[in-house]
């Protein structure tokens, strides 16, 4: 069904809110009370609004009022596009005033020392009334129970009420040391990693000994062993450093150790699809100036490092 209307800006504001209250209220009488409107009022701005698209959209009772079909499919059409607006008014009401008070982030370990403490640094030289709270583990946090403004995390999330905004995305490699392929060779599939020694990371929840490659367009896992293993990941870019074995991990975790020869990657024909990074916020209408600011800032400076 198609609505045409010739109202001004405001009226036609005026009116949608209006109609969408009487909608979703039953009645012009809750719907008055709600926009703390008198009642006549509300019964003129809706007639004006059917007058302007030329169909009614309630039908009316003494008690309750109820949407025609052709009201039905107006409040549909117009129900989104008038959140968005609103949003888009905040949005831009937000942008006029500086930003100021406490931010309270989560972030893993070392992604939140390596880039977010970074990105922080830089948001409160440029807004000097900003205060920052950095909470770094590699647990599961809540984000609205714990009071935090947004939270970093690296993997696949699962549908939630969360806002979400994706930052960017992690190469995940196996890597190794020179002495270590010199006298080992070097892997050139996965399934080569049988006659390796692997460098295996030990978690609350066990070894992570399997690791994920793309083969043949799909992801498959393939299962490692070997003689070392380490819980923290300093000790095993150090254990692969020394020769001990092959490493598996994101690559701005050696970023620095490759550029200066102690590591070298292969396999990189089989990498795994990359693990999107992303900043999550409470479900709110909208996040206020300093969590959208900040996320932009993390966002750009994400885009130019290498990851």
């Amino acid at each position: 069904m198609h609505f045409t209307t010739t109202r001004q800006g405001e009226d036609s504001m005026e009116e949608i809110e209006v109609f969408l209250a009487v909608i979703e209220a039953g009645s012009q009488t809750a719907a008055a009370r709600q926009l703390g409107r008198s009642l006549q009022s509300v019964n003129r701005v809706l007639a004006a609004l059917e007058r302007s698209v030329g169909v009614e959209l309630v039908r009316r009772t003494t008690r309750q009022s109820v949407a025609t079909e052709a009201g039905l499919a107006f409040y549909r059409r117009v129900k989104p596009a008038y959140a968005e607006i609103n949003e888009a008014r905040l949005e831009a009401a937000n942008r006029r005033v500086e930003p100021s008070g406490l931010l309270r982030i989560a972030a893993p370990v070392l992604f939140g020392s390596t880039h977010v403490v970074p990105a922080i640094a830089a948001f409160m030289a440029r807004y000097p009334r900003i205060e920052a709270d950095l909470h770094v583990s590699d647990r599961p946090i809540d984000v609205v129970g714990d009071g935090f403004d947004l939270a970093v995390r690296i993997r696949e999330l699962p549908d939630s009420s969360l806002k979400v905004r994706r930052l960017g995305e992690l190469r995940t490699v196996v890597y190794g040391a020179p002495g270590y392929f010199a006298r080992h060779g070097r892997p050139r599939h996965p399934d080569d990693l049988a006659d390796h020694q692997c460098i295996v990371r030990e978690t609350g929840r066990g070894n992570t000994d399997m690791w994920r490659f793309q083969l043949g367009g799909e992801v498959k896992t393939v299962q490692v062993n070997g003689r070392f293993r380490a819980d923290h990941t300093t000790a095993l870019h150090a254990a692969a450093c020394h020769g001990i074995g092959v490493g598996y991990g994101p690559f701005w975790q050696i970023r620095d150790l490759i550029y200066h020869g102690a590591l070298e990657i292969v396999l990189e024909d089989f990498e795994a699809p990359r693990m999107p990074v992303h900043a999550v916020f409470p479900p709110s209408a909208i996040p206020p100036a300093k969590t959208r600011l900040f996320v932009d800032l993390l966002a750009e400076k994400l885009k130019h490092e290498r990851l």
